[in-house]
């Protein structure tokens, strides 16, 4: 047991927060780089990868544009021989421009019952989360927040986060914010959240080849191993 946990490798098979579709975000630049990503994932033990582009103001992906580019690398990997499983979904910023593909349900979900990944402003408290939250599940979506420990201004009002989740609120905690790569802050608020159970996705994040190689050091954090000990941790239900 000691061996398995000692090595620098994944605990989950199923990855659900990236962004390797290339030349559409600020992840990957080009198919090239991609593939790198994918081949670097699947050396760290992953065997499926849910790819989330974001949609945005500065990004504006609808599901057509993000289908279109999704099927472009899956054509790649099997043209080159790489069995890695990949699905696409979106991370989506809260802003007007998601209330419309809301209203119009120009939405990429992954899962079942429908996961919806969300992101908010890191700086700017969100004025109306409850009505966002609402929104999302009156559509038939279960919301889930990407990396609630990066937002700065809940880094003092942990209510807020017990407020989410008792609003039904999954949480999705990006890996390497377990080993200080984003800051202090950042790592502190993550190891609250997995001893107070509260994670319950794990994602990369991958945009390039640093988040890759901090990877290796966050998977050998003794907090990576203990949010999969006393949290239910739903990655792997989605092979």
């Amino acid at each position: 047991m000691f061996s398995f946990f000692s090595k620098k490798t994944t605990l989950s098979k199923v990855d659900i927060h990236s962004h390797l579709i290339p030349s559409i975000d600020d992840g990957s630049k080009d198919m090239e780089s991609s593939i790198e990503l994918i081949r670097e994932l699947q050396s760290l033990g992953y065997k499926k990868l849910i790819i989330t582009p974001h949609s945005s103001d500065m990004f504006a992906n609808s599901s057509s544009t993000i289908l279109e580019g999704y099927n472009r690398l899956k054509d790649e990997l099997n043209s080159q021989g790489i069995l890695m499983e990949i699905e696409v979904a979106c991370e989506y910023y809260v802003d007007e421009r998601f209330e419309k593909l809301l209203l119009d349900r120009d939405i990429l979900t992954f899962g079942q019952p429908k996961y919806l990944l969300f992101e908010l402003s890191y700086f700017t408290i969100p004025r109306d989360i409850k009505e966002t939250i609402y929104e999302i599940k009156l559509n038939g979506y279960t919301p889930v927040l990407a990396h609630p420990e990066r937002y700065l201004y809940w880094h003092d009002d942990f209510e807020q986060y017990k407020y989410l989740k008792s609003e039904g609120v999954l949480f999705q905690v990006n890996i390497n914010s377990i080993s200080g790569y984003y800051n202090k802050g950042v790592q502190r608020t993550v190891e609250r959240l997995i001893k107070n159970r509260m994670v319950d996705f794990m994602g990369t994040d991958t945009h390039h080849l640093t988040h890759i190689e901090n990877l290796k050091k966050s998977f050998g954090n003794s907090l990576y191993k203990k949010a999969f000990r006393i949290n239910t941790i739903l990655n792997d239900t989605l092979l």
